[in-house]
């Protein structure tokens, strides 16, 4: 039997007797069930039959094993409790509840004169977004050569500093001017050097991110992000 000190942070607890719960493959972001995680499944008395006169949508939400697809993205805890993980859709809940669209915030704070590429991570044991960013050579050139440095050479670290202060704030300046929210903007951001390309599997041949594979690549970036941010 699990007590309350088996409870993992972070987990929804065990589904009880009356759910059936399975999860199904989302291959496109490399999920399998075999391997304890995928889309969260319910079925139930409590969850719906379908929506009234609208058998497509109702098709696109429940399976022919009558499970309800949640849009979650659940594993399985050594507990056999359930923790929510990612969104099958590209979407990011916070800690705080909040819902945020990546691709929209990045299209915003790539108006910045000094973002080449960015890419917007969520946890969601976090109340706030990072981002990793790719510079726009060019202005990063005239602003260091503005600031009495030469990019040939390394910038001293307080420089760096700075400069990821002034991209950070000509970001937020954007997302105001556009109307992001509070929540919707980048709180902490790090710079990257190799651009975001489909010759290194990070974009798919429409040019979008590939935000698995992103996420799998810079996971230790983005964890020491947080790590740093709250230290």
């Amino acid at each position: 039997a699990l007590s309350i000190n088996d409870i993992e942070p972070g987990a929804t607890g065990t589904p009880t007797p009356l759910n059936y719960l399975k999860l199904a493959d989302v291959p496109e972001k490399e999920y399998y069930a075999t391997d304890g995680i995928g889309e969260i499944c319910v079925k139930s008395l409590a969850v719906f039959k379908g929506y009234l006169k609208d058998e497509a949508k109702t098709r696109e939400a429940i399976d022919e094993q009558e499970c309800l697809h949640t849009g979650d993205i659940g594993r399985w805890t050594p507990y056999k409790t359930m923790q929510i993980v990612d969104r099958k859709k590209n979407m990011y809940k916070l800690s705080q509840g909040e819902y945020v669209a990546p691709e929209k915030i990045e299209d915003v704070h790539a108006r910045s004169r000094f973002v080449s590429q960015i890419f917007i991570y969520g946890n969601s044991l976090e109340i706030f977004l990072v981002g990793i960013v790719v510079l726009e050579d060019e202005y990063i050139k005239q602003w260091a050569s503005n600031q009495g440095f030469d990019l040939q050479e390394n910038l001293p670290s307080e420089m760096k500093k700075r400069l990821k202060h002034v991209v950070l704030d000509d970001m937020i300046c954007e997302g105001k001017q556009r109307g992001l929210m509070s929540f919707e903007q980048v709180k902490v951001i790090e710079f990257i050097q190799e651009p975001f390309s489909i010759e290194n599997g990070l974009l798919t041949p429409t040019f979008k991110a590939r935000r698995y594979a992103v996420e799998k690549r810079y996971k230790d970036m983005f964890e020491k992000i947080y790590k740093t941010a709250k230290a």
